[in-house]
């Protein structure tokens, strides 16, 4: 950034103040909230899946950034077998811990419900979603 005034003379407080509100912009457009979608796998997985990225396509619409697990571990991890499913819990409560907040969609399963307890025990922002994305109430 130029130091330098209109007039040519040295300003350098002119040129700090320009390059910090260039800066908190920059910033201001950078930063998105992330937040993790809790929504039903079991049951009709297939069906459940395309509900969870219309849950995430939801969430971008919204600025935020979406983070499943319930997508993601399952592509490596068996939800099937029991010690693997309760690996990829304990994974995403972990991840959980890293978010500004809890959207939680559709019906409570077991693992939603351990999720919710975790937001709650973290004092972690909880959202809850019809499966039309409509918001229900929050906590």
């Amino acid at each position: 950034m130029n130091n330098r005034n209109a007039e040519g003379y040295h300003d350098p407080t002119a040129a700090e103040a320009l390059a910090n509100v260039a800066r908190e912009e920059k910033t201001a457009k950078v930063y998105k909230p992330l937040v993790y979608i809790a929504s039903p796998f079991a049951g009709d997985v297939p069906r459940n899946i395309e509900k969870a990225c219309g849950y995430c396509k939801f969430a971008v619409d919204r600025g935020v950034i979406p983070l499943a697990p319930h997508l993601h571990f399952p592509q490596f991890m068996d939800d099937g077998d029991a010690e693997q499913r309760e690996l990829g819990l304990s994974f995403a409560l972990i991840l959980l811990g890293k978010c500004d907040r809890l959207w939680v969609f559709g019906s409570l399963s077991e693992g939603m419900k351990r999720e919710i307890a975790k937001a709650k025990k973290r004092g972690i922002p909880i959202h809850y979603y019809n499966e039309r994305c409509e918001e229900v109430h929050s906590e």
